[in-house]
């Protein structure tokens, strides 16, 4: 692989010396995720769990992505129940069976490590419990499909596939993205699709994927403070989110948790 060549579409292709990076990277993030699990419960704010995330980052030695991104002051976004994503972390007192996405961005070294998991306070309700699954297998079927040679419609369609083959909808107003020394490049990885559509993935590539699956329609709406993204029909939503680099035969996961905690133990 050449290091630092763009592909026409503008993806970059990383040198294999790259991947380490992006492994520490990944592993701060996914340690983090880990690590707040345990606070998660009924009467606790979501602003709570953003500061013991924020002092993680630093104890940890390293840098917050958000804040400071286009004005943001958090080191994660908290997303509870129809909050699609991008919930701003606050006053927000978590109750019984509330489901949350966590989402947690570092920068280690230069490199940046994104990802996000869901998370629940007390014990969730069975439409809860079957809504994070879909998504969770959504986004490994989405990542089976990542090989040299295979196209990003190729992950689109494993995970539109499944997601509404259980009769949910994937949210189609955001988006996984490219991503290495920044926080957001090209390309834009989408979580519907068509088979062999899309640009050709190559090795080297860096990216995430992060549908976002919703028990009711996949409309969404952003909120007056220009972050907070709902559903329309203020049905339940969820995601997970994994930082992946393409490799020789498929794909390296570099947020993997370091417990295995990455899908939450529902009862």
């Amino acid at each position: 692989m050449n290091d630092g060549r763009l592909t026409k579409e503008g993806i970059r292709i990383h040198n294999p010396d790259d991947f380490a990076g992006m492994h520490a990277a990944g592993q701060v993030a996914a340690q983090i995720l880990d690590e707040v699990g345990p606070l998660i419960a009924p009467g606790v704010t979501t602003g709570e769990l953003d500061d013991f995330i924020n002092r993680r980052v630093t104890e940890l030695g390293s840098t917050s992505a958000t804040i400071g991104y286009r004005g943001y002051q958090h080191a994660s976004c908290i997303s509870v129940n129809h909050v699609v994503c991008h919930g701003i972390p606050g006053d927000k007192v978590l109750k019984d069976g509330d489901i949350l996405n966590i989402d947690v961005t570092v920068i280690v070294d230069g490199w940046y490590g994104d990802t996000s998991r869901m998370y629940v306070a007390g014990r969730a309700s069975r439409k809860a419990e079957r809504l994070i699954q879909v998504t969770h297998d959504s986004l490994m079927r989405g990542i089976e499909a990542v090989r040299p040679g295979a196209t990003f419609g190729d992950i689109g369609h494993a995970i539109q596939s499944h997601a509404e083959g259980q009769r949910m909808s994937v949210v189609r107003d955001f988006c996984g993205h490219g991503l290495g020394r920044t926080f957001h490049a090209p390309p834009n990885v989408l979580h519907y699709g068509r088979p062999g559509k899309g640009p050709v993935i190559e090795e080297g590539m860096f990216f995430t994927i992060e549908p976002m699956i919703n028990l009711g329609r996949p409309e969404t709406k952003i909120l007056a403070d220009d972050w907070t993204a709902v559903t329309r029909d203020k049905s339940l939503s969820a995601q997970f989110e994994h930082s992946i680099g393409v490799t020789a035969d498929g794909c390296e996961i570099f947020t993997l948790s370091p417990g295995g905690l990455f899908l939450p133990a529902m009862g």
